[in-house]
Formats: structure tokens, C-alpha cells, sequence
């Protein structure tokens, strides 16, 4: 948002930390930038479109059926929202879920923006497939406005003992409640998803209290496992 790029792209996994990275931009954002967020739009030419207006909260009673009409007023508003000094930042999480159709129409919105003045900056969400969507040769003129490309990677075996201790003193804890033994075996089978781990940790925390434990150990962990209670596939994070 600084560097005012015209697009960001923002990729990873299932359960890498994409939503979550949004919802903290959502909430240290500047009063000058005003936020529209779409999660999971579909549809063709102009319906897309309404669901960015509808991001904005612009009222689209009267040109619901009018792209053109549609368009002009989305336009207006990001003119308004640019004379009040404020920038506007569309938002596009799963974005994966649109069409090529869909992602030139998105496109097509950075055409508003006029040499070193942006009207509207978009940040473009999902998962790992939306890159490969990107680098389609249909795909250039969105990958020519493409600034800044960020990759959610999943946490390596260093990060991951940190990861869990933060959480912990966070929720009141001291950080130290798993061993070493126990870090090892969540992340031998998170593969360092943070949502996973998120998951193992707290069927393990339960485990524990129920033995009344004071520390998960690699035991307890292990119990959870072969009880059958943690259904994530540790690959993608996703629940089955």
C-alpha cells in the first residue's frame, strides 16, 4: 500500500495465513484508505462488477442492469474518495475462484489510475493455482500491473516452536506448555501450516488437561493421532 503498487498478488496454501493477513491490514489501516473486501465472487461481465460496489457499500439500485451506467458511478465514487484525499484498495480474497473474464474486468479497474495518481489499488488473494492463472499468456496485461507478488510460504522447523509459544502467551499462557519432543512431532505432521498446527495444538492442549498435565509432551500428541481425532491433511491444510 505504501509503495502504491497497482497490483499486489498474495498467494498460499490452504491454512497459510492468507484471511488472516487480511484481517490485520483491515484493522492497522490509515483513515486515508478506504477498504473494499470480496471474498468468493463469481459470475460474468457486470456482476462482478456489483459485488465490488457492493464492497464499497455504493448503492446499485439504478443501474443494476447498466454495466456502462455501473461503471460510471463506480468511477465517480473513486473520484470523490481521490478530491476527499482518501485511495481505495479493492481486496480480492479466493480469487482463484475467478475467471480469466473475471480477472481482465478487475484488471481493467487500474486503468482509472492516471500517471502518479491512484484511484483504486488492488490486492488480489488466493491460492497457489491464481499465479498460474496469472502467467497464462491472456493473462499479460495483468501481470505487467502485477508490482508486488507475495508468497505465503509454510513455517520451517525454526519458526514453528516460536509460532506456538506466541499463541500460548497471547491466550494467557507462559509459551512453554509443549516440549521439544511435542514441537517435533506437530510440525513432522503440519508440514508447518499454521492452521494445522493451530488444530494439533489444540485437540493436544485437550488431551493434556484431561490427564491433567501441566506440559504436552510428544506422548500426548501422539495419543491424538492415533486416536483418530485430527482429520487434516497435513499437504494442504484442509480438513476431510
Amino acid at each position: 500500500l505504501v509503495s502504491r503498487a497497482p497490483i499486489t498478488l498474495v498467494t498460499g496454501e490452504i491454512g497459510a495465513g492468507k484471511t488472516t493477513l487480511v484481517q490485520a491490514l483491515l484493522k492497522r489501516a490509515e483513515n486515508d484508505v478506504t477498504i473494499g473486501l470480496i471474498s468468493n465472487a463469481q459470475g460474468g461481465r457486470g456482476e462482478l462488477l456489483r459485488w465490488i460496489a457492493n464492497a464499497f457499500d455504493i448503492d446499485t439500485t439504478e443501474n443494476r442492469d447498466d454495466y456502462v451506467g455501473l461503471f460510471q458511478k463506480f468511477q465517480d465514487y473513486l473520484l470523490e474518495e481521490y478530491a476527499a484525499g482518501r485511495r481505495a484498495v479493492l481486496i480480492v480474497d479466493e480469487a482463484q475462484n475467478l475467471s480469466e473474464e473475471g480477472l481482465e474486468e478487475v484488471r481493467m479497474l487500474t486503468n482509472m489510475n492516471s500517471g502518479k495518481d491512484e484511484l483504486i489499488q488492488l490486492i488480489l488473494v488466493g491460492q497457489p493455482e491464481l499465479r498460474d492463472m496469472v502467467r497464462q499468456p491472456g493473462m499479460r496485461q495483468l501481470a505487467q500491473r502485477i508490482s508486488a507478488n507475495i508468497h505465503l510460504k509454510a513455517l520451517d522447523r525454526q519458526t514453528v516452536p516460536a509460532y506456538v509459544s506466541h499463541r500460548l502467551i497471547t491466550a494467557g499462557g507462559t509459551g512453554a506448555e509443549f516440549s521439544a519432543d511435542a514441537i517435533d512431532l506437530i510440525f513432522e505432521q503440519s508440514r508447518g501450516t499454521p492452521r494445522v498446527i493451530n488444530q494439533l495444538c489444540d485437540l493436544s492442549l485437550l488431551y493434556a488437561w484431561g490427564e491433567d498435565q501441566k506440559e504436552v509432551d510428544g506422548q500426548t500428541v501422539r495419543a491424538v493421532l492415533d486416536d483418530g481425532l485430527f482429520f487434516a491433511d497435513a499437504a494442504t491444510g484442509t480438513e476431510v
